[in-house]
């Protein structure tokens, strides 16, 4: 009896054993539209799982989209799912929606609080997700005011490894002090206040008053031709994470404007791939 006992266990241990080293390799992709991380309508995200993925190996990039925080879907991402796909096999995407500032409902902090919430909600489904610690953040315009926000300000629940920011601003205060009176009106609706009456919201909502040492690699694109955020947003992080020796990129395209494709956008993707290659693998 006792034999008979041995065997089973050795036979019922190199199941275990052969069933636990296939378990990467077996899971399908999982494409999941609209997970809400929240209860608010807009609080969700699109989940894109790579086949065979792991917790030790997959990597994770959360995208955020622009819009001047009033507009704007996640959808604005969607278009390149495949395409990043294709160029980062060995990662999972998470494309969020946050809370739009409008009729002076969810002015500043909610939408930092939003990627925030998102973020977390992701890592705390790490073990169902199958994804690692190494992830990075992309966003656009206000998704890459958020993404910094989110990467600078923030080290839980754990730092990214990479931001990418495709012409985001960084600086509120300098940003609302332009000549074009546009732009102090944008940013009163989307803060309800001015940096004379609210000084510390426009300080605390600024990523680059959160630049440190610790502060991950960061690649920063920009146009020449931006009508919306002056170029300057984006050197004054360059700088001050040279200054602190800080890993960084800065492509300048001296003819895009607040976005660009064709050309400029391969050329956009192949110089991510590069820096995230050197800073996240």
């Amino acid at each position: 009896m006792r034999l008979i006992f041995l065997c089973m266990s050795i036979v019922l241990l190199q199941a275990c054993k052969k069933s636990d080293s296939n378990t990467g390799a077996t899971l399908a992709p999982v494409n999941s539209i609209d997970v809400p991380y929240g209860t608010d309508g807009k609080q969700k995200m699109d989940l894109y799982l790579p086949a065979g993925r792991s917790a030790s190996s997959t990597k994770l990039m959360v995208m955020i989209h622009g819009g001047g925080w009033t507009e704007g879907d996640k959808g604005d991402f969607s278009v390149y799912v495949a395409t990043l796909q294709k160029r980062f096999p060995d990662y999972a995407f998470a494309n969020i929606n946050y809370r739009l500032a409008a009729n002076g409902q969810n002015l500043f902090p909610s939408q930092e609080e939003d990627v925030k919430a998102a973020v977390a909600f992701i890592f705390s489904k790490r073990d169902e997700y199958q994804v690692s610690d190494k992830w990075v953040l992309l966003g656009a315009s206000a998704g890459a005011h958020l993404a910094m926000l989110q990467a600078y300000k923030y080290n839980s629940p754990v730092r990214p490894k990479a931001v990418v920011s495709f012409f985001g601003p960084s600086e509120l205060i300098s940003f609302f002090n332009q000549p074009n009176p546009v732009f102090a009106l944008a940013m009163l609706g989307v803060t309800g206040t001015t940096p004379s009456l609210n000084p510390g919201l426009y300080q605390q909502s600024s990523p680059y008053n959160f630049i440190t040492a610790q502060s991950p690699p960061t690649i920063l694109l920009h146009g020449g031709a931006d009508p919306l955020v002056p170029p300057a947003q984006s050197t004054m992080v360059r700088d001050k994470l040279q200054m602190l020796g800080v890993a960084s990129q800065y492509v300048f395209y001296p003819t895009g404007s607040h976005g660009w494709e064709g050309a400029d956008l391969v050329d956009s993707f192949d110089k991510i791939g590069a820096f995230l290659k050197l800073h996240v693998e």
